[in-house]
């Protein structure tokens, strides 16, 4: 299934001038911040091959990230490590979608938001689509950006923090990244309550009591 223009053009058709999907990347690492975009596109330049960014390779999302950021609103948000632990991820995915939304240059209309959740305490008329980086260009969009982001963070946390391989397994727990984490211990960077890491600090804090 590839993502279309149905439902930001039904939206259209109900009055909706303004349609923004939002999709967030980072629920799953160990490490790193989790960061949503909202993208509002002009539906007379939207770049062909737009897709699921689990789809689209590594340099196909680089070359759309920057048409996107040409041709059409963009926003992007995060939440941080801090945030991830004080709420819960999925809070913080929804603090981070809010944060994108609160960015773009125009408010939209209606937000087409992947998953079947909406933030709570959005201002927005708002509409969940499970699945909505398959089902919708405006969110195949968000997540081709999202990913782009997050994705430059990490490259730039592993020259701080060298030896976890953040720049290619961007937080996500790969055997290098646990073996990582055992032998160079926990950065300020992980996520405390993520059970790997939190293991091992349980570990650590009985090894030292």
């Amino acid at each position: 299934m590839r993502p279309d223009f149905n439902l930001e053009t039904a939206a259209m058709a109900a009055g909706a001038a303004r349609i923004a999907g939002v999709d967030e990347v980072g629920r799953g690492p160990l490490a790193g911040p989790v960061t949503a975009a909202a993208v509002i596109l002009d539906p007379t330049r939207i770049p062909d091959g737009l897709n699921d960014s689990k789809q689209v390779s590594a340099k196909r999302r680089t070359v759309l990230a920057a048409l996107l950021r040409e041709c059409a609103w963009v926003s992007v948000g995060h939440a941080s490590v801090e945030e991830i632990e004080q709420h819960n991820i999925l809070m913080a995915s929804h603090i981070a979608m809010q944060r994108a939304i609160a960015g773009l240059a125009e408010t939209p209309d209606l937000v087409l938001i992947d998953g079947s959740m909406v933030p709570r305490g959005l201002n927005v008329p708002a509409q969940p689509v499970v699945k909505g980086d398959t089902r919708s260009l405006s969110i195949a969009a968000a997540s081709i950006v999202a990913k782009i982001a997050r994705d430059q963070i990490m490259v730039d946390l592993a020259q701080q923090h060298p030896g976890y391989g953040w720049e290619t397994n961007m937080g996500y727990g790969s055997k290098s990244h646990i073996s990582a984490l055992q032998n160079l211990g926990v950065t300020p960077h992980h996520r405390r309550t993520f059970k790997p890491v939190y293991n091992m600090l349980y570990q650590e804090k009985n090894v030292m009591s």
